[in-house]
């Protein structure tokens, strides 16, 4: 049946549009092996962590792969956006948790925050990629997740051509916590897309500042 359904929606591969052979998942094995890891996760001077300094205060932060407008990593996080792509989406979240579940620096993580979208956008879309990550990595990791912790009041602008000020001025006030109890003691890890300014990771860490006894950490799928 698999075979037959495949003569008329033929399974592709996430990364490069190849067609997938039955026992790989939503990448190809030929993109699995050339995926541009970071390996980030044990250095703590590595450049997303550097994003935060002086402005938010993080634990740890990293991210997976690296992100270029042309490459592999666009095609992807493209794909699952507006493509709706959601078995990618949980393959990556899979991987993203595998790369960094043994980090001695993640090592103390044990709650699992997706940065929310705006309920419209999230109703147009039909789901929030970052929760579909965060789905993923629980697939792997045996870490609590927390949905709708952080939600987003203000529906912004897209940030793609903004500057790093720019970025800011339109997220510095677009999120809620509308109840910290939940977060009280955790080290929770905000999960994301992709990361290049940092300022919509800032806009989330600024809502956890008061929170009693939190430690927050950072992680996306990608980084420019």
């Amino acid at each position: 049946m698999q075979d037959l359904g495949g003569l008329f929606l033929p399974r592709v591969c996430g990364g490069c549009d190849r067609g997938l052979r039955q026992f790989e998942g939503s990448l190809c094995s030929h993109c699995v092996m050339d995926l541009p890891r970071t390996r980030f996760h044990n250095d703590p001077g590595n450049s997303v962590e550097l994003l935060f300094h002086g402005k938010a205060e993080v634990v740890s932060a990293s991210a997976f792969l690296h992100f270029s407008r042309t490459g592999m990593v666009q095609h992807m996080l493209h794909r699952i956006k507006y493509q709706h792509d959601q078995l990618l989406a949980n393959e990556l979240g899979r991987r993203m948790a595998e790369d960094i579940m043994d980090s001695p620096r993640f090592s103390t993580v044990d709650l699992l925050l997706p940065v929310p979208l705006h309920p419209h956008k999230e109703r147009m879309r039909g789901y929030n990629q970052s929760q579909l990550l965060v789905d993923g990595m629980r697939q792997v990791w045996p870490v609590e997740g927390l949905a709708k912790g952080l939600v987003r009041v203000v529906r912004t602008p897209s940030q793609t051509k903004r500057g790093r000020l720019d970025r800011w001025q339109n997220v510095k006030e677009a999120f809620q916590l509308p109840d910290a109890t939940p977060l009280q003691g955790r080290h929770v890890l905000i999960v994301d897309d992709v990361v290049t300014t940092g300022a919509t990771l800032e806009g989330c860490l600024r809502m956890l500042r008061d929170v009693p006894g939190v430690r927050a950490s950072v992680y996306t799928a990608a980084c420019a």
